[in-house]
């Protein structure tokens, strides 16, 4: 690995400029929804069944090693920080799609130098969530941003969108810098490290797809059998996911209705100006009003036009994040069961091959030792040692699956304490922001009308027309 890497090479044969103000004519690859995303819900059916090489097998050394802090960093204890910046567009004649530049900046003696410089594309985020995931089936991941389904949506690689998805991608990834878990991750650090053609090496050591193919056929499985005796505490944290997922997703989504139509009038706003304008060329005796009404439509529209375009750059983004926040968490939970259903299925499977071991099969034994020519007792005594050693093995892998529900559990709960506290952090964040920018451009409406009433008043005294006491 090198100590300084820069990666600005994506595949041979692109080319790679600054952000064209319109590449929307450009031929697109198979997989360019990849490339299209705001935020991604979760995209692998991990169950957890398998123990990852990453992961301890032993419950205490896996319970102890997990500390959790229950304190955000400082700025000054903070060894890791990570930028997501400079997308740039790269055109080819079979694909179009968006690099965004990585910078980190460490102090961790594991790093072989103090700053790295890479390029990434969607696809390369993506893989790292999935990784995460597959390690550490309980922990919380923070979402990606998702693929837009319906193509002409949004115009494809604006400004506004790239800016949107490269802030998302930023809050990512300094969400896995934060974590006390996801930062020590060997794959983050082959993310943030690595150069194109040895990240997509160690892309392909992961499991393989007959290998994801059963994990999904044992979550299917698991999920099918269901638990039978979830621990409350998260029965109670499933109850409160989907209370704050419904309240989450309203919100999301009257929100947005709110900018839509604040944008409709917006657009009516703007006619209205000049409007006023034209009228006070056929108006002599109120031409100066008509112009000063003008004027104020005009400063009103600026003020809404940035009122509209802070919602829906610094609020929207975080209400839908925690939109599929919400989805994360109920994944999480699957997962969580998934564990606990194959641990309770093992468990049953044990105590019937126990059973079978201590049932008369006497019966059985004299006939098949009538066929083989041994005595009964011969035969009896082989059936029993086979399935002694049936039964360890099975005993065995029971212990570890119960050190991994363990682990899970425990993991889980100590996450899901980290993940509310963050989350409570950010929405209060974004409404205060919300709330004061609400008050500013109310009250900078408010002084462009106050002022025309103040003109107004004034004209009206120096002529003696009218009294607006």
């Amino acid at each position: 690995m090198s100590g300084s890497v820069v990666d600005n090479t994506v595949s041979s044969g692109n080319s790679s400029a600054a952000i064209p103000t319109d590449i929307s004519g450009q031929i697109l690859d198979l997989d360019e929804d990849d490339d299209l995303e705001v935020f991604s819900k979760d995209t692998t059916l991990t169950d957890g069944s398998s123990l990852n090489a990453s992961m301890q097998t032993s419950s205490a050394s896996m319970i102890n090693q997990y500390k959790f802090e229950e304190e955000e960093e400082d700025a000054d204890t903070k060894d890791i920080f990570v930028t997501v910046d400079n997308p740039e567009s790269h055109v080819t004649a079979i694909e179009t799609y968006i690099t965004y530049r990585v910078e980190t900046k460490t102090t961790r003696s594991e790093f072989d130098s103090s700053e790295f410089e890479v390029r990434r594309r969607y696809q390369d985020f993506l893989w790292l969530k999935g990784r995460l995931e597959e390690a550490h089936p309980t922990l919380i991941v923070h979402p990606l941003p998702e693929k837009f389904v319906m193509k002409g949506m949004v115009e494809r690689f604006n400004e506004d969108f790239i800016e949107t998805r490269r802030s998302a991608l930023h809050k990512f990834l300094n969400k896995i810098a934060e974590h006390p878990i996801f930062s020590s991750s060997e794959d983050f650090k082959i993310f943030l490290t690595a150069g194109s053609g040895e990240l997509t090496s160690h892309k392909k050591q992961g499991p393989g797809f007959l290998s994801r193919m059963g994990e999904t056929v044992k979550a299917v499985a698991a999920a099918v059998r269901g638990v039978r005796s979830r621990p409350q505490e998260f029965t109670d944290m499933q109850e409160y996911v989907e209370a704050f997922s419904q309240k989450i997703s309203s919100i999301d989504k009257v929100t947005q209705r709110i900018v839509r139509e604040q944008k409709e009038y917006l657009e009516e706003l703007k006619e209205c100006g000049p409007t006023y304008a034209l009228w006070s060329q056929s108006e002599e005796e109120l031409a100066e009003p008509l112009k000063n009404v003008a004027g104020c439509v005009d400063k009103c529209c600026k003020e809404t036009d940035e009122q509209v375009k802070h919602l829906n750059d610094h609020l929207i983004p975080v209400l839908h994040e925690y939109v599929l926040c919400a989805d994360t968490l109920k994944a999480v939970l699957r997962r969580r069961d998934n564990i606990q259903a194959d641990f309770e299925a093992k468990t049953e499977a044990l105590a019937t091959k126990k059973a079978d071991r201590d049932a008369d099969s006497k019966v059985l034994s004299l006939a098949w030792g009538s066929l083989v020519g041994r005595s009964p007792e011969e035969v009896k005594q082989q059936k029993q040692q086979k399935l002694k050693g049936e039964i360890k093995e099975m005993r065995d892998e029971l212990d570890k699956t119960e050190d991994r529900l363990e682990w899970a559990n425990n993991a889980l709960k100590s996450d899901w304490t980290r993940w509310q506290k963050g989350m409570r952090t950010d929405l209060r964040s974004a409404f205060i922001d919300t709330a004061e920018r609400n008050v500013s451009y109310y009250e900078k409406c408010l002084a462009v009308w106050e002022s025309f009433l103040q003109s107004q008043r004034t004209d009206a005294e120096g002529n003696g027309n009218v009294d607006f006491s």
